[in-house]
C-alpha cells in the first residue's frame, strides 16, 4: 500500500511542475499533501500525519483566500495560457521525471544490505516515560530529548513572523477599520460556522492538553485554534485582532518556551526530585510546554493569516 501511495506522491509532483494555472496548483498542493499524510499514517507515524494534515489545510485555504482577495474568483484562471499549446510529453515534464526515476533506480542499486542499527530507537521507546514521562513517545523525543531542536524551530517559526511584518509593503501594524462580509446573510455559512469553529477550538484544546498521551501537541492544536479565527473571518470578514499585540505576546510566549525549558535541562529535569513527585513533575511539564508551544503557534499562524489577507490587501 505504501508503495502505491509514493507512486501516486510522484504523479502528483509531475502533475505540479506541469499545470501553469495556479488554481490548479493549489489543488495539487492539497492532493499532494493528502496523500503524504496517508503515507504516513501506513508508516506508524499519527502525529507525523497530524501535522502535515493540518499545515497543509492552513496552507490550502491560505492561498486559496489571498487568491480570492487579490484576483477575485473571476480570474481564478490567471496564469493560464489558452492559446499555447499543452503537451504531456514535453521537457517540462520529461526531464524532472527521468531525474526522478534515476534517483530512485540508484536507491533500489545501492540500497545498503546491512542490518540497521536501532540502537537510539530502542533506547528511546524503553526510557522515555521513566525519563520523561507520558506515554507518547514523539512527545517526549521533541520536548525531551531533543529539546533544542525544538526551541530552535520555534526561533524560526518567530523570524518568519517577524519578517512577514517587517518587510511587508503596507506600513502600518494593524487594521483599524473592521467591517463585514456579504457572506453573513448566509444561512448556511452561519448555520456551518457556528457548528465548526467551536469543534475546531475544543479539538485544538484537546491536542493540546492531551498531547502527552496521544497522538497531537502544541502544533497540531496551536494550527486547529488558529483555524478558528480564520474560519471566523472567512465568513463574517471581521479584522479587530490586535496584530500588534499578538506578535509581542509571540515573542514573549518564546522566550517563556526557551526560559522554561532550557531551566528545565539545565537542572536535569525530575531526577534530583522524590521519586513520588518525578511523575507529577514530569507530566506538569509536558502539559506546560505543550499548551506554551500551542499558543506560540497559534500566534503565529494567526498573525501571518491577517497580515496577508487583512492588511497586506492595503
Amino acid at each position: 500500500m505504501t508503495q502505491v501511495l509514493v507512486f501516486f506522491l510522484i504523479i502528483t509532483a509531475v502533475l505540479l511542475l506541469r499545470e501553469k494555472r495556479t488554481a490548479m496548483l493549489i489543488v495539487y498542493l492539497a492532493v499532494f499533501s493528502l496523500v503524504t499524510t496517508l503515507c504516513y499514517m501506513m508508516m506508524g507515524s499519527p502525529d507525523v500525519a497530524m501535522a502535515e494534515a493540518a499545515a497543509s489545510a492552513f496552507t490550502v485555504v491560505f492561498f486559496i483566500v489571498c487568491f480570492e482577495k487579490y484576483y477575485g474568483f473571476g480570474d481564478f484562471r490567471i496564469g493560464s495560457h489558452p492559446t499555447e499549446e499543452r503537451k504531456f510529453f514535453s521537457h517540462k515534464t520529461l526531464l524532472p521525471l527521468g531525474f526522478t526515476v534515476f534517483l530512485a533506480a540508484l536507491f533500489i542499486v545501492f540500497i545498503p544490505d546491512a542490518v540497521d542499527n536501532t540502537y537510539l530507537k530502542d533506547r528511546y521507546l524503553s526510557a522515555f516515560a521513566r525519563d520523561v514521562g507520558g506515554s507518547n513517545a514523539v512527545t517526549a523525543i521533541y520536548l525531551g530529548y531533543r529539546v533544542y531542536d525544538t526551541l530552535f524551530e520555534a526561533l524560526v517559526v518567530v523570524i518568519s513572523v517577524v519578517a512577514a511584518i517587517h518587510l511587508s509593503a503596507y506600513g502600518e501594524e494593524d487594521n483599524e477599520t473592521n467591517h463585514h462580509s456579504e457572506m453573513e446573510n448566509s444561512g448556511m455559512a452561519v448555520f456551518s460556522i457556528q457548528i465548526i469553529c467551536p469543534i475546531m477550538l475544543l479539538f485544538g484544546v484537546y491536542l493540546i492538553l492531551n498531547g502527552h498521551i496521544t497522538p497531537g501537541g502544541g502544533f497540531q492544536g496551536g494550527l486547529a485554534a488558529a483555524s478558528f479565527f480564520i474560519c471566523r473571518y472567512m465568513i463574517y470578514d471581521v479584522n479587530d485582532l490586535p496584530i500588534k499585540k499578538l506578535n509581542r505576546m509571540e515573542e514573549m510566549v518564546f522566550i517563556g518556551i526557551t526560559l522554561f525549558a532550557a531551566s528545565i535541562v539545565f537542572l536535569g529535569g525530575a531526577a534530583y526530585l522524590p521519586e513520588h513527585i518525578q511523575p507529577i513533575f514530569q507530566i506538569a511539564y509536558l502539559v506546560v510546554m505543550n499548551l506554551l508551544i500551542g499558543l506560540k503557534v497559534a500566534f503565529g499562524f494567526i498573525i501571518l493569516f491577517y497580515r496577508f489577507i487583512v492588511i497586506e490587501q492595503r
